[in-house]
């Protein structure tokens, strides 16, 4: 058999950062974990390659090598799925599809010879068995949740590990919370699984031997979902980060109450987290209710956050507008409420209705759903009718938009975080990063339009004396800010970008991106 694994292009996305990948010459921000843990499923008598169309093209020559293409994709990639599956026909390739996408949208996909949906330690193994019989069926589902103690190590010697930013690890899966928006337990459930301490730090040594070095990813759904075992593998971490001379950087999601936990923040310092994406959504209780999202409500935001910041973690917030309880002057609101909180990577994005959610069955049962989702609520687009006017919430989202990512704006945003920021992990100086900072003096300090050098060279001044531990933060968000005024430019247009890639891993509730084994 040889299997072609194939991981269809994203387009450029909030969370792609690809116009910041320029500054560091990588080619993706992260890997398919999902896809190259399914691979690592695969009978090692298979003849396996992979190709990540974020890293490069797919070639004829792969398909006419292969017997069987096996996808795995996010809603936001539903375009490049469309070509990859015509040309795998074309080529008369069989394909196998699961993941996110497939598993929770409803299409009729009629193209595709079997679907491996919900969780690939189930219904993989299910196919693989069928398979090896000649009597594959076509769907294969289960409802089980299994012990992630069946979860390999991923495929990682079937990619060039240079071509990426950041590498991606899992301890968990699931999220005790039950958010109305949020498809994270439709995939995944409410009752949190983790991996046992010494798969996952076999796991980090995995990389480690082979020679990775800098950003680790931790995808889980919510980090600290069950915080005595979060702790019990900290610690470890910590021992092992010691004896290894501190390789590693991480970062993760989490709910915001990891606020309300002293020691598990300074552990996670300790261990060398230094940045936790949050779901803060919206300062506005209503809409909090509204959400289900009771984590949040009894929390001063800001207090919050900074607490965060503090503590060594920088805060990366996750916003939405269009709830049903929103006010008429939300705009604002969310506005004053990422500036004063100094949150740099603010994702503000138009409430989506995600296939399968609650807020889906609401929508679906008051005749308001309009459209299939994106899988991107960064891309001005409504799929729903809302109750403000429709064309006051789109101007007003994007006046947001223009507003927190115009350069004065997020310079001050960058400074208010700095005088905030606790630094506790530092990231090593390599050459890509400091080849990174002189293609940034050269591109936004000389070469940029006269604003924005002028906000970069203050930027990088003031940090020198506001808190100079943290430069290479300050080199990092002046690339980071270039990037995201890129891909934002035109959102809500008649010819929108497309912007809202999280987890690619970052979170699937925000843009459908879960990239765990869904089942491929």
């Amino acid at each position: 058999m040889k299997a072609l694994f194939i991981y269809p292009e994203v387009p450029d996305t909030f969370w792609s950062f690809k116009h910041a990948l320029s500054f560091t010459s990588k080619k993706a921000a992260f890997p398919p974990l999902g896809l190259l843990t399914v691979a690592a499923m695969a009978p090692d008598s298979w003849e396996k390659r992979v190709v990540d169309m974020n890293v490069r093209p797919l070639e004829d020559a792969d398909l006419i090598w292969a017997d069987y293409a096996f996808i795995s994709a996010m809603i936001v990639q539903r375009p490049s799925v469309e070509m990859v599956v015509r040309r795998c026909k074309e080529h008369g390739v069989k394909v196998v599809a699961g993941g996110p996408y497939f598993t929770t949208s409803g299409d009729d996909f009629s193209l595709i010879d079997h679907l491996v949906l919900n969780e690939a330690e189930i219904t993989f193994k299910e196919f693989l068995k069928d398979l090896s019989m000649n009597k594959a069926k076509r769907v294969y589902r289960s409802d089980d949740k299994p012990d992630l103690a069946l979860t390999p190590v991923p495929a990682w010697e079937l990619i060039n590990m240079k071509d990426y930013d950041s590498m991606l690890v899992q301890f968990s899966r699931g999220c005790p919370f039950d958010c109305e928006f949020c498809d994270i337990t439709l995939l995944n459930g409410r009752k949190q699984r983790t991996k046992k301490t010494e798969q996952f730090i076999n796991e980090i040594d995995d990389l480690y031997s082979r020679g990775w070095r800098g950003s680790l990813f931790v995808v889980d759904d919510n980090f600290i979902g069950i915080k005595p075992r979060v702790k019990a593998m900290l610690k470890e971490l910590v021992k092992w980060m010691d004896a290894h001379g501190r390789p590693f950087h991480f970062f993760t999601e989490a709910s915001l109450n990891l606020t309300d936990d002293p020691n598990l923040m300074h552990l996670m310092a300790s261990a060398g987290f230094n940045k936790v994406f949050v779901g803060i959504e919206t300062p506005v209780k209503e809409s909090l209710k509204e959400a289900h999202k009771v984590q949040n409500l009894k929390k001063d935001l800001v207090d919050a956050v900074r607490i965060l910041q503090q503590n060594g973690m920088e805060v990366m917030g996750g916003f939405i507008i269009g709830f049903d309880s929103d006010p008429d002057e939300i705009f604002d609101i969310q506005i004053d409420f990422i500036q004063k909180s100094g949150i740099t990577i603010a994702m503000v994005g138009l409430l989506e209705v995600l296939p399968g959610t609650k807020l889906y069955m609401r929508m679906k049962t008051q005749g308001r759903l309009l459209s299939k989702s994106t899988g991107n609520n960064m891309d001005g687009h409504l799929n729903f009718v809302p109750l403000m006017d429709k064309n006051k919430l789109e101007a007003g989202y994007r006046r947001v938009l223009k507003t927190i990512y115009s350069p004065k704006a997020y310079y001050e945003r960058c400074i208010t975080f700095l005088k905030h920021y606790n630094l506790k992990t530092v990231s090593k100086i390599n050459a890509s990063s400091l080849i990174a900072f002189l293609k940034s003096v050269w591109r936004i300090g000389i070469m940029n339009e006269a604003n924005m050098r002028l906000y970069y060279w203050k930027l990088l001044l003031r940090s020198l004396f506001i808190n100079p531990k943290a430069f290479g933060e300050a080199v990092r968000m002046a690339i980071v800010g270039v990037h995201f005024r890129k891909s934002l430019l035109g959102v809500g247009r008649s010819k929108t970008t497309w912007t809202g890639y999280r987890k690619q891993a970052v979170h699937t509730h925000y843009t459908g991106t879960s990239d765990t084994p869904q089942a491929l």
